[in-house]
Order: structure tokens, then C-alpha cells, then sequence
């Protein structure tokens, strides 16, 4: 038997996934970081970016896009508490090329009522998406 840690991934909507896993890449706010089973307790925030998820028995890993949240490790479980995820077979590359060209235009005119910080968030996470589907669809190949 593998030598395993169990990861509950939750956002505001649903349980996105519960299981074993060797090991869990995560986009902490500070860089990426790594668990593996025995990982020391910590508690840290996360950006938007691509969570990574090495399941036992499975040669691709499980890709979710999340949009930030909380990572909390303890002694045996991984929880993320994620404000949005998504699946990444689930992301729609349309949909986030689109949302990333509004908060680029958002950004560049500053005329509007858009709040700059909100449009940087806004291009931040279309962005984080962006990077998830190319990853995935890399990972496809």
C-alpha cells in the first residue's frame, strides 16, 4: 500500500473532491508549495492557480483550478477551502480568454467605473485559467 495522505477539496457550491493522494501541489499565495504524507501542520492562504493532485494508481494527475482560498495541512488530511474550483476538465477556454480581454480593457480604460483592483483580480484569475487548461491539455498529450 502506498504511503498516502487524504485531500477534501470544498468551495463555497459543492465538495469538489475527497480521496487519497500521494502527494498535492498547491498555488500558495507565497509560490507554490508541495505536501506529501507527514507533512508538518500548516495553515496558509492560496491564489488562483492550478491545484495538483497525485492519486494513487492514476498516471495523470487530477488538475482543479481554484480562484484562492484557505490550504490547511494536519496530520493525515489536506483540506482546501477553496473560494471557487473547478475541475479542469470542467474550465471553458472560451469563456476565460473572453473574461481575461474585459479586464484588460477594464485596466486600460480608466475612465470607466471599474474598480482597477478588482479588473487586476478579475485578469489575474482568467489568467490562472488560462494556464490551467494549457496545462491540462499538455498533460492530455
Amino acid at each position: 500500500m502506498a504511503n498516502t495522505v487524504h485531500i477534501d477539496v470544498v468551495s463555497a457550491e459543492a465538495s469538489i473532491f475527497s480521496g487519497e493522494a500521494e502527494f498535492v501541489v498547491a498555488p500558495a499565495s507565497a509560490g507554490e508549495v508541495g505536501i506529501y504524507p507527514h507533512h508538518a501542520p500548516m495553515i496558509t492562504t492560496i491564489k488562483a492557480g492550478t491545484l495538483r493532485i497525485k492519486q494513487t494508481n492514476e498516471a495523470e494527475e487530477t488538475l482543479i483550478f481554484i480562484s484562492g482560498g484557505i490550504l490547511e495541512v494536519q496530520p493525515g488530511i489536506i483540506t482546501v477551502l477553496a473560494d471557487t474550483a473547478v475541475r479542469g476538465y470542467d474550465l471553458d477556454e472560451a469563456k476565460a480568454i473572453a473574461a481575461k480581454e474585459a479586464a484588460i480593457e477594464a485596466m486600460q480604460n480608466r475612465t470607466s467605473n471599474v474598480d482597477y483592483a478588482q479588473a487586476q483580480a478579475e485578469l489575474s484569475e482568467a489568467l490562472a485559467q488560462i494556464q490551467a487548461i494549457e496545462r491540462l491539455r499538455k498533460s492530455a498529450h
